[in-house]
Parts: structure tokens; sequence; C-alpha cells
């Protein structure tokens, strides 16, 4: 059986409806509540390179009117058959013209500022950029302040780009406009929104 074929026999959820919405408050809990590694309750198989955890992030968000940009790891049949099976997914080349973006590592994380920042008039017309990385930690590594955080948090992640953190900053200053971030690692999931600040640790 040819390896998209068998792709596409892989579930989604065991009950698309319930495992949508239960992720669905998930994804909207990490973003509240920036900085907070949270694990999904259940994860859909999928197809590699996408890990679990971004795979239950693109089912539950991606749709046939939100455009997806997948970077060229991911960007093969086995993947977008998946996803266009799951979800009904429609996918783009272009960056700056996707809704959700996925990253499956920081070597092919597009520049944040190559990613749709929303308008004026619609700032909500921005990209997600989804991104896998090693690892997730409560642990030092960077400093997050700004709604959602009392005080401040750390959060440490393994599998950044070089210069991410002036990358971030930048985006930040654009608010209300800018790029929200989810990062993903096995079942695990922490939100930056763009209302966050972050520091070196």
């Amino acid at each position: 059986m040819p390896g998209h074929v068998a792709a596409i026999a892989l579930p989604g959820f065991t009950d698309p409806v319930m495992g949508a919405q239960s992720a669905f408050r998930t994804v909207l809990d990490a973003l509240a509540r920036p900085g907070r590694i949270l694990a999904f309750p259940e994860l859909p198989p999928a197809p590699s390179p996408l890990a679990p955890a971004a795979a239950a992030v693109l089912l539950t968000l991606a749709d046939f009117d939100t455009p997806l940009w997948l970077d060229p790891a991911a960007r093969i049949p086995a993947v977008t058959d998946w996803l266009r099976f799951h979800a009904g997914c429609v996918f783009t080349d272009k960056p700056a013209g996707a809704a959700f973006a996925l990253a499956t590592g920081a070597a092919a994380m597009p520049a944040l500022s190559a990613l749709a920042i929303g308008t004026d008039d619609y700032p909500d017309r921005s990209t997600t950029l989804v991104l896998q990385v090693a690892d997730l930690s409560c642990e030092g590594g960077l400093r997050l302040t700004g709604p959602g955080i009392p005080g401040s948090a750390t959060l440490s992640v393994e599998g950044l780009p070089q210069g991410f953190v002036a990358q971030w900053q930048a985006n930040h200053a654009l608010f209300p406009l800018g790029v929200d971030l989810l990062l993903v690692s096995g079942d695990r999931i922490a939100g930056l929104p763009r209302t966050t600040m972050i520091e070196e640790a």
C-alpha cells in the first residue's frame, strides 16, 4: 500500500466532535495562560513528521477556510492527504498567505516577519505558527510577562531558532498586529500569543 494511502487510513480523533472540542479547549487555555505547559487529553495518530500535538492542533483549528502552510519536510502526500481527508485542509505555498503554518523544527521555521500579521481593520487575519520543538520545561530559559501571566513566568524551549527572542520582541512590538505561536512537543503544548513579552531569563 502506498505511503500516502496508508496515511489516510490512519484515524483522526476517536470521536471527531468530542476530540476536537477537548483539543480546542486545551489550545485556548494555552494561549490564555502563556508559557503554561499543557497536555492534550487525546491525540490522533498522525503520519510522520507530524508531532502528535501538532496533529491535534491542526485537526482542531485548520479547515477549508483557513489556508495552511507546511514546511518542506511536512509537505508530502502522507501528511497533506491525511489533513485534507480528516480536516478538509487547503494549502498555500506562501507563508504570508497562511492562517496557520507548521514548522517541524527550528531550521524550517519561517521568519516571523514573513508571516501574516493582520491589518489595522482585521488584526485577527494573521498567522498562527505551530512549531515542533524537542522539549518544553518550566525551568529557566525565557522570562515571560504580559496578559494571562501573574507577575512573570519562565519557559525553557529546546529547539528554538537562533535569534528567536529578537524576532519575538519585534513581533510583540507590532501589537495589536502580529503572529501568535503554539509550541508543541510530544503530547504537550505551550502558547505564546503576540501580547506576551519575552526576554532571556
